[in-house]
């Protein structure tokens, strides 16, 4: 199982999840959620179909990723983790706005598409965000983990970790599947304050990928960052890009009108002055 690379549906959400989702209710334990790492979210197995879907699709390429963009702001010379930056193409935009990035993911299929998009200019590691990072403290300005942290049924090792590599007063900019989503979708509806997961199957350039999910409570998440030494800055919920409604119209009211995503600005607190300081 890999968790540390960018995950979405490739296609719209509401669509998607109706379209490919098994309900848990009827599916054998032992079937929706195999044991293991390589049986589930193995992104090695169909990266290069998985990349062609993300690259222009309604929720990654018109939604998602700009509105990680719009939170970073001005990245000139920042140093920057990309954590789970899959094939790529988030840590080429925060490149060519002037970022030094640094990309992670536990797919070596992804990072070597990343490879070819990104030439040299962008160091690339095999690293899944269940282990230790092989990054020095303080490493870095921002760290975005980009539909990652859904992926992961305890958050609080790799905050920590993303913490750690994190300098004074800077950032970790996340989003993950909306909890309101993950609740609604499942018939019969699970304990909405219980942290769950939940499995379904994508189907991309007609091959079966099987993947499963967690969902936690909203406050379950800002807790999680509270206790790893964050403070929470944004808690977004935006719209996806004015162009979707000319390019996705039969998609662009959904979106526009049902949570998605969500989206989290945290900040590593800046180091105490005194008063002589």
């Amino acid at each position: 199982m890999t968790t540390s690379r960018r995950r979405s549906r490739p296609s719209h959400v509401a669509g998607y999840y109706a379209a490919t989702m098994e309900r848990a209710a009827d599916v054998p334990e032992s079937v929706a959620q195999p044991a293991g790492r390589d049986q589930v979210n193995d992104y090695d197995s169909f990266a290069e179909a998985y990349s062609a879907e993300n690259e222009h699709s309604l929720a990654n390429a018109y939604y998602e990723r700009p509105a990680i963009l719009a939170l970073a702001g001005d990245v000139a010379g920042r140093r920057i983790l990309d954590a789970g930056c899959g094939s790529g193409p988030l840590s080429a935009a925060l490149r060519d706005r002037g970022a030094v990035v640094t990309g992670i993911d536990a797919s070596a299929g992804m990072l070597a598409l990343a490879r070819r998009r990104l030439g040299d200019d962008v160091a690339l590691h095999v690293a899944d965000l269940r282990d230790p990072l092989p990054f020095a403290d303080g490493a870095f300005d921002d760290v975005i983990a980009s539909l990652v942290l859904h992926y992961l049924e305890d958050w609080g090792p790799t905050l920590a970790e993303l913490r750690r590599v994190l300098r004074p007063g800077g950032r970790l900019i996340a989003s993950v599947d909306h909890p309101f989503v993950a609740y609604t979708i499942q018939d019969p509806r699970p304990d909405y304050f219980a942290t769950t997961s939940y499995t379904f199957t994508w189907t991309l350039n007609g091959q079966s990928a099987p993947m499963r999910f967690w969902r936690k409570p909203l406050h379950a998440m800002t807790d999680a960052f509270t206790t790893a030494g964050f403070r929470l800055a944004v808690i977004s919920e935006p719209q996806p890009s004015p162009a979707t409604r000319e390019l996705f119209p039969n998609d662009f009211h959904d979106l526009s009108t049902k949570p998605a995503f969500l989206f989290f600005v945290v900040e590593v607190p800046p180091p105490a002055t005194g008063p002589d300081d």
